[in-house]
């Protein structure tokens, strides 16, 4: 952990200086805002409208946040030749990449908080400006979503470092990035649409099948994390059900990184 933290803690304030940061929240801002606009003119489901908005808003930033801040963050030392610098010191290469993720790791949780107030602000603005269309609403099933969102991204951030482990410039760890976040928001209702054909009147090849099965259990589920229903309709979530996606969220990004460092570790720089 000695040779982590200062690498970490770099990388975060390497992540907090990026201009493209600024970009994003201010993008965030104006959404919120859009958000008493939009509601507004909904009049008729004003309080999941307001929920799902700035829960939308969080989560499209967020992503935003790793695709141009969290993705450059390891591209930049690669391109301008500093990990010699880095390596040089007693630090492995698997420190290096655990602690530059826990420096993304420590910058989204930042960034999503930052962005989660911004939600409950405009979430609490649009509530008081129409009080009548909040009766079920409750804060508790909000907050949890955003945790969620706040795990996921952390999620994509360590698949996004497994694939700079071996993409060859960061456009193709972006493009890799985007399918897999993706591919993880739709495979689960895919898979069990091909499963069941018949059900909706389709016919589905043995190929496909295995293809979307293979993808289903190669690619995070993504789709697990997204409680935003819920939240705008104050529908109940299980605490099994929490517990059981923190802790797959949890085993799969320790794999991606862990996987990042061994392919890391064997990569030849030029």
């Amino acid at each position: 952990m000695r040779p982590l933290w200062p690498l970490a803690v770099i990388t975060f304030k390497e992540g907090i200086r990026n201009r493209a940061l600024y970009g994003i929240f201010l993008l965030a801002l104006l959404l919120f805002v859009a958000n008493f606009l939009i509601c507004g003119m909904i009049m008729q489901e004003v309080g999941k409208v307001a929920v799902d908005v700035a829960l939308s808003a969080v989560s499209f930033s967020g992503l935003l946040l790793v695709l141009f801040v969290g993705i450059n963050l390891l591209a930049k030392d690669l391109d301008r030749r500093t990990i010699y610098m880095v390596l040089a010191r007693p630090i492995s290469r698997r420190h290096y990449i655990w602690g530059k993720f826990m420096g993304m790791a420590m910058l989204i949780v930042t960034a999503t908080a930052m962005l989660g107030g911004c939600a409950l602000l405009s979430i609490g603005s649009v509530r008081w400006a129409f009080p009548g269309y909040f009766q079920r609403f409750a804060w508790s099933p909000v907050l949890l979503a955003l945790l969620l969102i706040t795990l996921m991204l952390v999620l994509l951030a360590g698949m996004s470092f497994l694939f700079a482990s071996f993409a060859t410039s960061s456009f193709v760890t972006l493009i890799l990035t985007v399918v897999s976040y993706l591919i993880g928001h739709g495979v689960a209702a895919i898979k069990a649409l091909v499963e069941s054909p018949a059900a909706v009147g389709i016919e589905v090849s043995a190929t496909t099948v295995r293809v979307v099965k293979a993808a289903y259990y190669l690619f995070p589920n993504l789709s697990l994390f997204d409680i935003k229903v819920q939240a705008a309709h104050n529908l109940p979530v299980s605490w099994t059900y929490l517990a059981g996606t923190v802790a797959y969220g949890l085993f799969y990004t320790a794999l991606a990184v862990t996987l990042a460092g061994l392919v890391f570790s064997r990569r030849e720089f030029p």
